[in-house]
């Protein structure tokens, strides 16, 4: 079948929902199936790196870029895009399905598309546009409500509703199928009515990781711990939801004697250099940047501990799930997130930097101790994104009636 899926970024730019993208693409490619990725063309740098055949694989929105790197951009939905995108896919095989994996504009030109052409959707929620939008804007009220009002205008749908769940239930509303990257998301997302038009329900697939490079590393895996102190890894983009400044401030407290890596970029980096400076942990802690997806994997293998700190934002959590994939145990702050992971973790108790703090001394002195919790090997395959196309298929299955 021909799989066309809609995104807010491009898939080559960084993002947790890109790589979960980008994998989907190249897995459903190896089951047999064409895939269409439509996104904002992306500008400066990553433009010029991307070169070869993708032009097979995406359909470049006309676009404006909207960050400062140029790496993020903005295509906008209305009738100009419209038909500059039916144009595009012209020459493409007929299309079978519409993935839509989009929040903002992605998400309103991929269901305009598929009302234009009668096409069945599935609409996967990858983020909590609510927490999002607070976490990340001055006047998060006021923002919602001109989401909403350009969602409604967009999709031509007049139901009524100006916060953030009324933004993914009026998408959920035009699709055949919805899924989620974790049944707490899920759950909460059924919990304010949000739903396929179809059932009402929220299907859980998981976000997977990369069956060959979780092989690889499986493979190259030494058969016994590197010597040196307990090496704690943090990965993620630095802003406010993601508390990377509560997890150095905890590092401080508990004045652990560990390697701590921070992996990842974004506004609040300068910020937490300055806290390292100022404080002088016991603790040595390393800024790495952002890596790779591969190298990054890597990383986290050689780790003792991920640390999750976010609570109530992340839909899935990637990073833990990678870790257990990998046998690398996590410190978790989010309850949803430890509870989905099941066993493998260290869970702080609430969101205190004390008892971050607390949990942080216990963790290291049971790596010390070499007695960590192990995570569960059935997470291991159930997290393969092979497992997790397939899942996909059998929902592309039903919508499209085949």
């Amino acid at each position: 079948m021909h799989v066309v899926m809609f995104g807010d970024q491009h898939v080559m730019s960084l993002g947790g929902a890109q790589v979960s993208m980008r994998l989907q693409r190249r897995f459903l490619e190896k089951a047999g199936h064409t895939v269409t990725v439509v996104a904002p063309a992306v500008h400066g740098a990553l433009a010029a790196a991307m070169i070869g055949d993708i032009d097979r694989f995406f359909v470049d929105l006309p676009s404006v870029p909207i960050t400062l790197d140029r790496e993020y951009s903005f295509a906008w939905p209305g009738r100009r895009t419209d038909r500059w995108l039916d144009a595009a896919m012209a020459d493409r095989p007929p299309v079978d399905v519409v993935h839509v994996q989009a929040d903002f504009w992605g998400g309103f030109i991929g269901h305009r598309y598929a009302a234009r052409h009668g096409l069945p959707v599935v609409h996967t929620m990858h983020n909590r546009v609510d927490v999002g939008i607070e976490a990340t804007t001055p006047f998060p009220g006021l923002v919602l409500r001109a989401l909403n009002a350009w969602q409604r205008r967009a999709l031509g749908d007049a139901t009524p509703g100006d916060d953030g769940w009324a933004f993914q239930r009026r998408f959920a509303s035009h699709a055949d199928a919805v899924t989620a990257p974790s049944s707490h998301f899920a759950r909460r997302l059924e919990s304010h009515g949000i739903g396929s038009r179809g059932s009402g329900d929220v299907e859980v697939v998981w976000n997977g990781i990369d069956d060959d490079v979780l092989d690889t590393a499986l493979a190259e895996a030494p058969a016994e711990r590197a010597p040196g102190r307990p090496r704690l890894i943090w990965l993620g983009r630095m802003s406010p939801e993601k508390r990377l400044l509560p997890f150095l401030e905890a590092i401080v407290e508990s004045d652990v004697d560990a390697d701590v890596e921070i992996v990842g970029g974004g506004g609040q980096l300068r910020a937490a250099q300055r806290l390292v400076e100022r404080a002088r942990p016991t603790a040595s802690v390393m800024f790495a940047g952002r890596m790779p997806y591969e190298q990054t994997l890597r990383r986290i293998q050689a780790a003792d501990a991920v640390v999750q700190t976010s609570i109530g934002f992340e839909t899935q959590g990637m990073t833990v799930f990678e870790a257990a994939s990998l046998g690398t145990p996590a410190i978790v702050s989010d309850p949803d997130i430890a509870a989905e992971l099941g066993g493998g973790h260290w869970t702080v108790p609430d969101a205190s930097v004390p008892a971050l703090a607390a949990t942080l001394t216990r963790a290291v002195a049971e790596v010390a101790a070499g007695t960590p919790p192990v995570p569960a090997p059935s997470i291991r395959e159930r997290f393969r994104q092979s497992s997790r196309t397939a899942a996909m298929i059998e929902i592309y299955d039903r919508v499209t009636g085949r």
